[in-house]
């Protein structure tokens, strides 16, 4: 019995919450599927998804294969005070490495909020085109995320686009798992 190839990309799309909204469904399946998250995950997130599609400066990039499923999706938003990673982040990288360092971080940035690229597709290139569109328009100064600590073919994505340690180690209220904090300056080259 041979393997059977995953179909290949056929497109890159920016979609508008409207068209998100359409797919949340497969949108979140995709996230756990990519996460190995329990069942229940989708179902918890949902409404998390629907709140950041209405902040300011949202953006999503989505990749769908040649049968029209989603390969992988990307999106963000302008980060500020008052939101809830906000203010965990800058509390984080103050306490570490001073207030001057997390106001120069902490200003003026996207948040790479989620980025998950379906399992059957990962590998080819399809992460680092979903966030090189997703900030391209963006407008910010910098691009910031977290993701958990370890190696992973999320972290040697991120390296490859020359993200930089903001805070390492981290450990965000209710999570046990440490965390990388990581950023770098717009545009991307």
């Amino acid at each position: 019995m041979t393997a059977v190839p995953s179909p290949s990309v056929a497109r890159f799309a920016e979609l508008a919450g409207d068209e998100l909204r359409g797919r949340l469904r497969e949108a979140l399946t995709l996230y756990v599927t990519a996460m190995q998250y329990p069942k229940g995950t989708a179902e918890q997130r949902a409404p998390m998804w629907l709140a950041h599609m209405l902040r300011v400066g949202w953006r999503c990039v989505a990749a769908f294969d040649t049968e029209d499923r989603m390969a992988g999706i990307a999106y963000g938003y302008r980060g500020a005070p008052g939101q809830w990673w906000h203010e965990q982040v800058k509390r984080g990288v103050a306490e570490r490495h001073g207030v001057a360092v997390a106001d120069r971080w902490m200003t003026d940035y996207f948040e790479l909020t989620e980025l998950h690229v379906r399992p059957d597709t990962q590998g080819q290139g399809i992460g680092g085109e979903l966030v090189r569109r997703l900030v391209a328009g963006a407008g910010n100064a910098h691009v910031l995320l977290s993701t958990p600590e370890g190696p992973s073919r999320a972290w040697n994505l991120y390296r490859k686009l020359e993200f930089v340690d903001v805070l390492r180690d981290y450990q965000f209220a209710g999570d046990p798992r440490p965390f990388g904090v990581l950023g770098r300056t717009l545009p991307l080259t």
